[in-house]
């Protein structure tokens, strides 16, 4: 179509509109693209004398998809006013695409309408049918496109004002909305800072508990110790007496004396025993003893105790197997809590063995050293094994007497040189205690 008296922008926007609603834009889409066009060509034909106007249809190389584009070509090189500028601002609202192409001696002004997905398909034989139906159809009047204009306006403006009054409802919805938020925020708030305030009571009187727990336990210590000290001397005075009385200086015993005598020195070495390790306990609780960090040769410390626990093995069906660490075997640690640890796991696996054998052993996984003491004992339950290491706590059924202070012993030495003391065990076959310790030191 050519562009070049005022009753032409009447009849380009009246033929867009008809070419759009042929090929399937939605009439919203209609109004849109016929508003943007007619003020383009208002501008061309005041800036460049008119134009020459294509309506092109089909799928666009840009990646829209279906595409309506209109091209208006005008002659020369075309720049639009500060208010032309200010329309096209405008008219890029109203459309997909708004492009402005420089040709050799003519400037394109192109603007492009995606058509909606149901849409049918626009190929060859569908773009020549349309082609003839617009041909045959006789144009109308500009007052009746002026009045088609009207109409368009007056549904425009029912829309804006249907929008208008949903917004209000939905402002006043919100505004309701907030008041309940609002409300609820300050009932939180209330309930929060009525939380906080017995949580800070809460922790005031856990502090409280907390001090006297620890001083609770302080005088458990100071008790055991006190009481420990106090029991020392008469014990081993009692196991000194039996040792005159049996000695082969002393004025012969019956047969019935010399076993009473030997009970009493049995049980007061059973004592001296259970003296000895509440005082190691009370000395670990309250926090005095220290660690003298050396380097360790496990060489040397499983000689020793191989020595001086072999005794210890009397049941023949036992045997009692240290095995020689793989070399080099240092390790960073205080050698005589370490013996205390491992002598402690061995004399409870020979107490509790009846037959087979209690096996040490040592290897190196790497920057930890992993000692193992396994037995073939009786085993313990899995529901009991978290308790072995609470303190006076002993299995029950066990015919073996123990005061069950050994292993929780055992675990505070091995926590205060910076390792682990794991137990895993299964009745009928056995337990192992696997301490796992820092090469390094703690």
């Amino acid at each position: 179509m050519s562009l070049r008296v005022e009753h032409d922008i009447f009849m380009v926007r009246q033929r867009g509109r008809e070419v759009a609603a042929a090929i399937g834009l939605e009439y919203q889409d209609q109004i849109r693209i016929v508003t943007a066009l007619s003020e383009v060509a208002r501008q061309l034909l005041a800036r460049a004398g008119g134009a020459d106007v294509t309506f092109r249809a089909g799928p666009d190389p840009g990646g829209l998809g279906q595409i309506l584009r209109i091209d208006l070509v005008a002659s020369g090189a075309v720049a639009l006013s500060e208010r032309g500028r200010g329309y096209a601002a405008a008219v890029e609202r109203l459309v997909d695409r708004l492009e402005t192409v420089r040709e050799d001696r003519s400037t394109v002004f192109r603007m492009s309408r995606r058509l909606p997905a149901s849409a049918p398909v626009l190929n060859r034989e569908r773009l020549t049918d349309l082609r003839a139906r617009l041909a045959d159809k006789l144009p109308g009047t500009p007052l009746e496109e002026l009045g088609l204009q009207n109409e368009q306006l007056v549904t425009a403006l029912d829309e804006v004002r249907s929008q208008r009054d949903e917004l209000a409802v939905l402002n006043e919805e919100l505004r309701e909305t907030n008041h309940g938020v609002m409300a609820l925020y300050s009932q939180l708030s209330e309930e929060l800072e009525a939380t906080n305030q017995g949580v800070v009571a809460l922790y005031a009187e856990l502090d409280e508990k907390s001090a006297q727990l620890r001083a609770a336990s302080e005088a458990k210590s100071r008790f055991l110790a006190n009481v420990s000290h106090e029991l020392r001397a008469p014990v081993t005075a009692i196991i000194g007496l039996g040792r005159l009385l049996t000695d082969s200086s002393s004025e012969p015993l019956t047969g019935e004396q010399a076993r009473q005598v030997g009970l009493i020195r049995s049980s007061a070495s059973d004592l001296l025993s259970l003296v000895n390790e509440l005082l190691d306990l009370a000395k670990a609780e309250s926090g005095r003893l220290e660690v003298s960090w050396a380097d360790v040769d496990l060489k040397v410390v499983f000689g020793q105790l191989r020595g001086t626990l072999r005794a210890l093995a009397t049941r023949p069906e036992v045997e009692l197997v240290v095995e020689e660490p793989p070399q080099p075997a240092t390790i960073r640690s205080d050698e005589v809590l370490l013996a205390q640890v491992l002598r402690n796991l061995l004399h409870n696996g020979l107490k509790f063995t009846e037959r087979g054998e209690v096996r040490m052993r040592a290897e190196r996984s790497g920057d930890q050293w992993v000692l193992s003491v396994t037995d073939t004992g009786p085993g313990i339950p899995a529901e009991l094994q978290g308790r072995i290491f609470e303190e006076f706590y002993q299995v029950p059924g066990r015919s073996a007497a123990g005061t069950g202070l050994g292993l929780p012993y055992a675990k505070r030495l091995v926590t205060l040189l910076g390792g682990t003391l794991d137990l895993t065990s299964e009745p009928g076959r056995g337990s192992t205690f696997v301490v796992s310790l820092p090469a390094a030191g703690g």
